[in-house]
């Protein structure tokens, strides 16, 4: 194949996008990707005459079926269940399962071709995959989540396993879900295995799952601040969100010497001019019993600013951390940010940032981590849980945050490596996930032949 036969960037998004129509997050996922890609395999013939960007960004099989439950009042309800084995050449399938009314397919594809790649960056033997339902886990009581979990996992068993695929959480799946997952799975198998991770600690989880996300985005930044000869503390900070990612993300901030001033959720963010301090983060929720007190709650306790129905964007910083959902960052808002002198963000969410404004990041040389080198952490430690099921032990704590603070020094030591420009000293970090990621996949791919 002649190089001048190539598909260019623009014709392979036109045939993905005529393959998967409508599906808008999948396509701006696999943009972010293949823009960097395509680059780097410009001169290198194998991987063009093996399609192998193609065939990454088809899953390898969807699993789709419908899940029927009761309510607490008798009532059948209907949902939606969704598995995406995306790519699985490096290792068994691994990601999490979302409960949430805004599942869809599209974002679903999205979040398992990102996994694909970050799990890639982990330098652990795990393959992408990612799932869940439209189900709203919002005013359910606990026996009405324990019957759809029961149900979903009537269909999924047949599709997962310890050297098949190895679900975890996300967004609406906690360590209450997992453990109905788990109990029915077991049930259905007769098997003690481990093939879900975020388990409780009591039945083969592992210590700092719940921090690692949060944690390794800030470890990211405080690595490619430290390349740059600065530090977090005495930093300004922004985040975004108040569930667990968010949470610990803020925790070790503070730790770090971090000057947080926001959080937000979907009421609004809370601006705190003083800074969120360990007491003021046990207001908002109690680490260990989870309970919540309300944004609007915190800003009348300290008497903060909270700003209904916003994102904390605008807000003047020196660091930002997205740690809600996707695209809560437009390009607007990424230009306020560069404009209020904000010289880093580190995404804790999944793709938390439009397109054009992670272009415009990158060209005014914010240190700028994506998603899928920042918060890898959360599934680092649970490619350590299934590291410790397989061998039936469990590590202690201090292992583990040693582990996860090494793999994400390595994660960035990789980025630096593929993203850093000739003649100049900044990295690019969006290409050099992208390339890092993507190596790896890519000649394990190759080494198998055409399957």
């Amino acid at each position: 194949m002649a190089l001048s036969d190539h598909v260019n960037l623009d014709q392979f998004m036109a045939g993905l996008k005529r393959r998967n129509p409508h599906e808008t997050e999948f396509h701006q996922a696999v943009y972010e990707v293949a823009a960097n890609v395509f680059d780097y395999i410009n001169d290198k013939e194998i991987y063009h005459e093996q399609q192998i960007l193609r065939r990454i960004a088809e899953p390898d099989r969807i699993i789709v079926f419908r899940v029927c439950w009761e309510d607490d009042k008798g009532n059948i309800r209907v949902n939606r269940g969704y598995r995406v084995q995306n790519n699985n050449a490096i290792g068994p399938y691994k990601g999490g399962l979302r409960f949430h009314p805004s599942v869809n397919l599209s974002i679903l594809k999205f979040l398992a071709f990102e996994q694909t790649f970050k799990n890639s960056l982990t330098g652990l033997p795990m393959g992408g995959a990612k799932g869940g339902s439209d189900f709203n886990i919002k005013g359910k009581s606990d026996n009405e989540v324990m019957r759809f979990c029961q149900s979903f996992m009537d269909e999924l068993y047949r599709h997962v396993g310890d050297d098949v695929d190895v679900p975890a959480g996300d967004i609406g799946v906690g360590a209450r879900e997992i453990g109905y997952l788990f109990g029915k799975y077991k049930r259905l198998t007769n098997r003690f295995a481990g093939v879900l991770t975020g388990k409780g600690m009591e039945y083969g989880g592992s210590p700092t799952r719940v921090e690692a996300t949060g944690y390794g985005a800030v470890y990211m930044m405080e690595d490619m601040l430290e390349r740059v000869d600065s530090h977090i503390d005495g930093k300004t900070c922004l985040v975004s969100g108040a569930g667990n990612v968010a949470q610990y993300a803020t925790e070790k901030l503070i730790h770090l010497g971090g000057n947080v001033v926001t959080m937000s959720d979907s009421s609004g963010f809370i601006y705190d001019r003083d800074g969120i301090d360990k007491d003021k983060l046990s207001f908002i929720v109690d680490l260990k019993t989870r309970r919540r007190h309300s944004l609007e709650n915190y800003a009348k306790e300290y008497k903060a600013e909270f700003h209904p129905g916003k994102r904390p964007w605008q807000v003047p910083c020196d660091l930002a951390f997205p740690c809600a959902t996707q695209n809560e960052i437009s390009r607007e808002e990424a230009q306020t940010l560069i404009g209020n002198g904000c010289i880093g963000v580190s995404e804790g969410a999944n793709m938390p940032t439009e397109q054009e404004g992670i272009k415009d990041f990158v060209k005014a040389k914010v240190l700028f981590a994506p998603s899928k080198a920042a918060n890898a952490g959360g599934v680092a430690i649970s490619g350590l849980e299934m590291s410790q099921n397989s061998a039936r032990i469990t590590w202690r704590e201090e292992e583990l945050q040693s582990l996860l603070r090494n793999i994400m020094r390595e994660i960035h030591d990789k980025c630096v490596e593929y993203g850093a420009a000739r003649g100049s000293d900044y990295v690019d970090y969006v290409r050099g996930a992208n390339i890092a990621g993507f190596k790896k996949v890519a000649d394990a791919m190759i080494a198998y032949g055409v399957v």
